[in-house]
């Protein structure tokens, strides 16, 4: 009975549909851009640019795409900034034809598309592969930046590090296999990675489910931006930056070491502010997301960028939609699912998927806790 379900209905496709309503639903909209030379890339932006706010850009990391990462976010930041949410190449709607992999082509495809939409000036938070592409922007555009955040982002990282055991993973290519997990036991090593605490009883067919609608896309082209990260890098050759960092790191990341932190904070020395959150592993955004906003909001929002009046109605019961609809399972979001789920209930003839619906193992069961940098 459960195969059958789990083939009528999908929980990962539900979710990334629920998350593309609560975009909409914020104010932003989805636009694909054509860069020229068979590169095109998807982003979220606001629906009305408002010149009096300052820029904004969230950069994902590796998986599953932009809104499973930043989707609980929106709210904190949708009043203060005119959002902009982009899949880099190779993930969600982002792709190119050319044969560069580099971190430095991701930033420069990503100023492309921001000046396409007429940004100049701009914030940017980067988390773990995000990181990356936003540290290189920073150091190809300094005049672009205003304020940098880099979250987990091994930057500092060099080649001998993986001869050195710095890492969990041994090689390139083990590490391939489990940031681009393409069997549930692959997935589990990544979440047992990734997480503190992970969730720990959690169905093969949930989690086949997760690959087939999240992991399936573009995988060698993958495998190839994580080869360019460690291909030949050496601190010695890592660009300096100048602007006002901060630097957030899981004092348990098992992906990329604290160390590597400590190293980036003395590779951009002064101007930069580090926060390492306890009790956190790489996966930081989802496992500590109050700490995560909360130094975020310290860091990125000041009087410049406070709202000049009120809000008015419309953006209040669009702040309110976007925060409920985002976390739909509590609260009165929670009854109507499960009422929903239950009607459901006697055509699949189960209540596990409804149990699984509404339950939280520690970390969170339904596939947010899926969505790894």
């Amino acid at each position: 009975m459960l195969s059958k379900f789990s083939k009528c209905f999908s929980f990962a496709a539900s979710r990334d549909w629920l998350y593309r309503h609560s975009f909409m639903v914020a104010g932003l909209r989805s636009v694909v851009t054509d860069l020229g030379d068979g590169t095109t890339m998807h982003c979220w932006i606001p629906k009305l640019h408002n010149p009096c706010k300052p820029s904004l850009v969230l950069v994902h990391g590796f998986g599953a795409n932009a809104m499973w990462q930043y989707g609980e976010y929106l709210r904190h930041f949708i009043t203060h900034f005119n959002l902009y949410v982009p899949d880099l190449l190779f993930f969600g709607g982002s792709f190119t034809s050319r044969p560069e992999r580099t971190e430095s082509f991701q930033a420069l495809c990503l100023m492309k598309l921001m000046e396409a939409h007429g940004v100049n000036r701009l914030s940017l938070v980067g988390i773990s592969y995000g990181g990356f592409v936003g540290y290189s922007l920073a150091a190809q555009f300094p005049e672009v930046i205003e304020k940098l955040v880099l979250c987990c982002a091994g930057v500092c990282l060099e080649e001998i590090d993986m001869k050195n055991g710095l890492f969990k993973v041994s090689s390139l290519e083990e590490a391939s296999s489990i940031l681009l997990p393409q069997t549930p036991d692959k997935l589990r090593e990544l979440m047992r990675l990734s997480f503190v605490r992970p969730a720990r009883v959690v169905p093969s067919w949930f989690l086949e489910d997760f690959i087939h609608v999240m992991c399936t896309d573009h995988i060698e082209q993958k495998r190839e931006l994580l080869e360019a990260i460690l291909k030949d890098r050496q601190l010695s050759s890592l660009p300096k930056i100048n602007k006002p960092t901060l630097i957030m790191w899981g004092e348990q990341d098992q992906v990329f070491p604290l160390e590597l932190g400590y190293r980036l904070k003395r590779h951009i020395g002064e101007n930069t502010q580090m926060v390492i959150i306890k009790n956190a592993g790489h996966a930081l955004n989802i496992e500590k997301p109050k700490e995560f906003a909360r130094h975020l909001k310290s860091f990125l929002i000041n009087e410049d960028s406070r709202p000049s009046s009120p809000p008015s109605l419309k953006e209040q019961i669009q702040k309110t939609f976007s925060f409920d609809f985002i976390r739909y399972w509590s609260g009165w979001g929670a009854l109507a699912w499960g009422v929903a789920l239950l009607l459901l209930e006697r055509i699949f003839e189960t209540k596990l998927f409804f149990l699984l619906s509404l339950t939280r193992c520690g970390s969170p069961l339904w596939p947010s806790s899926l969505s790894i940098q």
